[in-house]
């Protein structure tokens, strides 16, 4: 029964957990708005992620790229657009240092993610282009490196570089499992050279005037990209252009996958699960073997004593699925109360599957593994099991 509890537990764990990190990273994304197209560099199936988001590094798409889709003419429903690069370091201030996350962009970053500074300034253009040493801080970096000491003015070292500390960010939370208020906004050119040693770009945002123009908006950033690329066969793009909407679409696709990969996985547990309950009720039918012979002499037939083995057998695992629904539930709740404790927008979410899938496999268990002490009891002749000692 122990197994079958874990079994339980651990599909309904999964199923919820995995339900609420989806609806984290889709209510990051419709809060950003629908308005936004996304391109990464590499190619991908018109359902599936890019190939660049499953952590392959590609090269192929650069800054001088997204500059010729800006391009007036080229695509005249996209209003801004910002080109990003990403890194880990460490930062430093006098003597104290904190791990930190930075971001290598365009000056247009505002404009795209449609958000602002809460003090000071964002970088300019010219510093974008001279390669400035200059730094915008988020709120999370605030706190940790400063402890209420003004950072603006300030100097900072990141991977033992210098940087002037020009803006505080507005505080944003989180972004997927991204820590936006933990962040370094830097010039894309002093990222990708000074830090990074890089000259390609890893993602490029645009902003569309309105919803209406988002497929007119791609089929022009496609050309662009193509022109620039000398690709004349659309089937060898080697980018992929998604807007808000398939973006949610193809990260559904994944999440459901894995989230059911993960199920099947955790699931293996109830075949354990189901041998122990059947091991049990074969040590059970031998010991009422003359309690079996009995109630065949009064008159039970094969299939009476079957079906009570059987209803026995099931009894025990939908008692064991009960028990591990209730674990399973009461652990997916703790997971999203401190997901909420940390400012993650995480759902509590047990669905009507995992309840169905939790009742069904416990049901299904014990009728698969009860069947074999079932048979044998019911093949027991009752002389033979009256004389049994």
């Amino acid at each position: 029964m122990l197994g079958v509890i874990i079994g339980i537990a651990a599909v309904v764990i999964v199923m919820s957990v995995g339900a609420g990190a989806q609806s984290l990273i889709l209510n990051q994304i419709k809060s950003a708005g629908v308005n936004l197209i996304g391109v990464l560099p590499g190619a991908s199936e018109e359902e599936g992620p890019p190939a660049s988001v499953m952590g392959i590094s590609i090269t192929t798409l650069t800054y001088d790229n997204i500059e010729a889709v800006l391009k007036p003419g080229r695509a005249l429903h996209i209003v801004a657009g910002a080109s990003y690069v990403q890194g880990t370091a460490t930062t430093s201030w006098y003597n104290r240092s904190i791990d930190t996350n930075f971001t290598g962009t365009t000056a247009s970053y505002l404009s795209v993610e449609e958000t602002d500074v809460v003090r000071g300034r964002f970088f300019t253009q010219e510093e974008e282009k001279n390669m400035a040493r200059v730094a915008v801080l988020g709120s999370e970096v605030v706190d940790n490196l400063f402890s209420g000491a003004d950072p603006i003015g300030q100097t900072i070292r990141i991977k033992k570089e210098s940087f002037r500390v020009i803006g505080l960010m507005e505080s944003r939370g989180t972004s997927g499992f991204q820590n936006l208020d933990n962040q370094i906004y830097l010039p894309l050119y002093t990222a990708q050279k000074l830090l990074l040693g890089i000259n390609h770009i890893t993602l490029a945002r645009f902003r569309v005037d309105s919803a209406e123009n988002i497929d007119q908006s791609m089929e022009d950033i496609k050309i662009v990209l193509r022109e620039e690329h000398d690709i004349p066969d659309p089937s060898q793009d080697d980018f992929t252009v998604r807007s808000q909407l398939q973006a949610m679409d193809a990260l559904n696709n994944v999440t459901n996958a894995l989230k059911f990969f993960l199920a099947a996985i955790a699931a293996i547990s109830l075949i354990v699960g189901g041998v122990g309950v059947m091991n049990i009720m074969l040590a059970s039918v031998t010991e009422r073997t003359r309690e079996i012979g009995l109630r065949k002499a009064v008159g039970a037939t094969k299939t009476d004593i079957l079906s009570q083995i059987l209803l026995e057998t099931i009894a025990i695992t939908l008692a064991g699925g009960i028990i591990g629904f209730i674990i399973g539930t009461l652990f997916s709740a703790l997971v999203a109360a401190v997901m909420r404790y940390l400012a993650y927008e995480w759902d509590f979410v047990i669905s009507l599957l995992s309840i169905v899938l939790g009742i069904g496999v416990s049901l299904a268990v014990g009728l698969v593994f009860g069947l074999a002490p079932a048979k044998r009891a019911a093949d027991l002749h009752p002389i033979e099991a009256l004389r049994h000692e």
